[in-house]
């Protein structure tokens, strides 16, 4: 670690108990978005004291008040009352502020929100020259934010030519090269790949322990609250828990009470308790191994039978309508620029129809833009209007042809009604906020209704069916109809989001990382909601995820991409089968897949789909239970 990163931030004062120097101090903080509304706060009489160079995880549901909680430490927002004191400093004083942004970074979930440049080194540098950091010394910091990260090949790249998880990694080297001595980080690795996720957590990590500097994470990831020193959860705008992470994240009456719920690792254990098997609570498929191991090494080893293959429902489903067939399809941005990059490279897949279809694949390896090409967001080229031929050169041979259907609609095809195919296809982003543009939530989810809709619908028509699509997704029509999106936290815009694209009921339904920044209760019911539309009306279901349990759990089937290519089509009882594969292309495995292989180099055979009921049943089977206990 370069000895650049030592901090000159200005001490003043604000000793904790133990008599380390605090670093954040909030003292009886409310905050409220609405002035008008004084009693709804999104904090209400915060208490928080962390000491330098401590690392503290801040979990909670969404709307919690995590968010805000971490833009007031970082002087963005301005307690309603109260007071908050940052590295000594009161953040309530107009005079301390570039100080306090000086010594404070601050990374959020969504990068494209702290992308100011055009070039990937200039926007690093964008913060230290903000700061008055000398240019030779800036080129530093450049260097050692990008190798941080994994990022530095991309020096001279364009950002807005990246991938969702290599913006984020710019996005977090901009912050590094600040070299703060506090670090906030919202969410930043909810869009990153396993790989990515591990690069970034074990740079914080280092740079907590051997450089003292300050962190506070706000996370959903069980494995990324566990590095922290404390664990704090918050509650409708409150702190209601705080304690060592091991601790918390086995309270399962506490955070069901909050709307949170146990990290996989620990339910599996309590299905196996319900199910007869003493085993104690633990957080890694290397303890859970072990444990495992302890409970089965004299057990007679019952017949715990093969994986099954999941089978999905076809009934009603196979007359081709929710079908995609997929042949050689290349596709490059920028193409004849020298800002050119390939993204897709030959791509062949086969989804059926009535299948609840998985994509895995590293950050750019080209998942969102096969997804766009599903609903003609990018056209294939010969479906350009202005789309000619390229002229062969003597003796070359024609490129392969590109054939892309997509539940009967054939996307080569310029004639095609690509309006029409977007009835049939919805699509769900990312990032929620980039469908969200209505001054209201009734608004934004009638917008699909009006443009899509074959025979206007009457006003009464219009509220049913906006009303319908938003309890569908689990929220309040009376509550939420006339609020702005942008006012709602992001569980609840990713779910209104939903609700746009569902309202015109589309026979295919595309979703890139639709959990992705939710917190552990909301992906469940996430996840039910879209088997709930699956099984009722929606023909064919595609996720996007990073989550490897996420696909294990829900999907019939995955395709795993890697360099524009399909590396690998199969179920996930199949896929997993491969962790060494997986890992090599930057993705990792389900839970249960880790502590499968654990016990398997102990010379105990478990034999599962890889789902956490199909598990538990199934190491009950091989210690002579019957008990149940596991969550379908």
């Amino acid at each position: 670690m370069p000895d650049f990163f030592v901090g000159d931030a200005v001490r003043v004062g604000g000793l904790s108990e133990s008599g380390v120097m605090e670093a954040i101090k909030f003292e009886k903080v409310c905050f409220s978005y609405n002035e008008a509304e004084k009693d709804a706060f999104a904090l209400g009489g915060i208490d928080l004291s962390v000491e330098e160079g401590e690392f503290v995880a801040v979990l909670g549901h969404n709307g919690s008040g995590k968010s805000t909680l971490a833009r007031l430490a970082d002087g963005l927002l301005s307690p309603t009352s109260g007071r908050i004191t940052v590295l000594g400093m009161d953040a309530g004083e107009s005079k301390n502020i570039f100080d306090i942004r000086k010594n404070v970074g601050i990374v959020f979930q969504n990068p494209d929100n702290q992308t100011v440049a055009s070039i990937v080194e200039d926007d690093i540098a964008f913060g230290p020259e903000n700061i008055g950091v000398p240019r030779e010394e800036i080129g530093k910091r450049i260097t050692f934010a990008l190798d941080a990260v994994g990022m530095s090949e991309f020096r001279h790249a364009t950002p807005a030519r990246l991938s969702g998880g290599q913006k984020q990694r710019i996005a977090i080297a901009g912050v590094l090269a600040l070299k703060p001595k506090i670090m906030i980080l919202d969410e930043a690795t909810a869009m990153l790949d396993p790989k990515g996720r591990r690069e970034v957590t074990d740079v914080v990590l280092k740079l907590n322990k051997e450089e003292h500097i300050t962190v506070l994470l706000i996370t959903h990831f069980p494995e990324e609250a566990m590095l922290a020193d404390r664990a704090v959860v918050m509650n409708r705008g409150e702190i209601v828990m705080q304690g060592k992470p091991s601790e918390i994240l086995c309270r399962e009456e506490e955070l069901e009470t909050y709307n949170l719920a146990l990290p996989r690792p620990v339910q599996i254990c309590h299905d196996l308790r319900a199910g007869g098997l003493d085993v104690k609570d633990v957080l890694t498929p290397e303890a859970l191994g072990d444990e495992l191991f302890a409970a089965l090494k004299n057990a007679a080893g019952g017949d715990c039978g093969e994986a099954r293959e999941t089978e999905f429902a076809r009934a009603g489903r196979h007359d081709g309508s929710g079908r995609i067939e997929c042949e050689n399809l290349t596709y490059t941005y920028n193409k004849g620029s020298p800002f050119a990059a390939h993204a897709l490279d030959g791509v062949n897949i086969s989804i059926e129809s009535g299948e609840f279809f998985g994509i895995i694949g590293h950050t750019g390896s080209g998942k969102s833009t096969f997804v766009q090409h599903l609903n003609a967001l990018i056209k294939v080229p010969t479906a350009e209007k202005k789309y000619k031929p390229k002229k062969l050169k003597k003796g070359e041979a024609p490129p392969p042809k590109i054939r892309l259907t997509v539940g009967g609609y054939d996307l080569t095809d310029k004639k095609t009604d690509f309006r029409e195919l977007r009835s049939k296809v919805g699509m769900v982003f990312q990032y929620p906020e980039y469908q969200l543009f209505a001054e209201t939530v009734f608004a934004d989810v009638a917008f699909g209704l009006k443009n899509f809709s074959r025979a206007p619908l009457s006003e009464d028509e219009t509220k049913k069916a906006v009303r319908d699509a938003l309890e569908t997704v689990g929220l309040d029509y009376l509550e939420l109809k006339d609020r702005s999106p942008f006012e709602l936290s992001g569980g609840q815009k990713r779910r209104v989001a939903i609700a746009g694209v569902i309202v015109t009921k589309p026979e295919i339904l595309v979703l890139d990382e639709p959990a992705a920044g939710l917190d552990p209760l909301g992906k469940r019911e996430i996840m039910q909601l879209l088997h709930k539309i699956h099984k009722e009306w929606c023909k064919t279901v595609i996720i996007v995820s990073h989550d490897m349990d996420e696909i294990s759990e829900n999907c019939t089937r995955a395709a795993v991409f890697s360099e524009g290519k399909v590396f690998e089509e199969a179920s996930p009882s199949r896929l997993f089968l491969r962790p060494a594969e997986l890992t090599a292309l930057g993705l990792d495995v389900p839970f249960t897949a880790k502590v499968t292989e654990a016990l398997a180099a102990k010379g105990i055979n478990i034999y599962s789909d890889f789902t956490s009921a199909d598990f538990v049943g199934k190491v009950l089977s091989y210690a002579g239970l019957e008990g149940g206990g596991a969550h379908a």
